[in-house]
């Protein structure tokens, strides 16, 4: 059931610190930003025939979510630690290829698939 979920984080609570400190946090517009420029970008890779890369299809995630060496290491080490389906295979994926779309990055490297990985559940990894 779990292996449907795309995404499982633990919120921890913020410390005093950083709850008191002056330095600004990013801003709700800057994030709307980031996160409307993504969705801009995949809209025009999919060309309408999609809207969003959680609706990719196999062949879609075969086309888009290209890894290199070490990206393809580090996915099998988590393929078999985390015991993972194919369905949980693509939505890492899927989720991979968004964190690089919001880094304005064509490829997916291991830092956004390290992130995509960390939000499926490390208790396994």
């Amino acid at each position: 059931m779990l292996d449907r979920i795309d995404m499982k984080i633990e919120v921890n609570p913020i410390p005093g610190e950083r709850l008191l400190s002056d330095e600004p946090a990013e801003s709700s517009s800057s994030i709307k930003k980031r996160v409307t420029a993504a969705r801009e970008l995949q809209q025009k890779r999919f060309k309408g025939r999609i809207n969003t890369n959680a609706q990719m299809s196999t062949v879609d995630i075969r086309a888009y979510c290209k890894l290199g060496r070490s990206e393809q290491k580090l996915l099998s080490t988590a393929i078999d630690k985390m015991n993972l389906s194919a369905r949980g295979y693509h939505k890492i994926l899927k989720v991979a290829r968004t964190i690089a779309d919001l880094d304005h990055s064509e490829y997916i490297t291991t830092i956004h698939l390290a992130e995509a990985i960390q939000y499926r559940g490390m208790e396994n990894f």
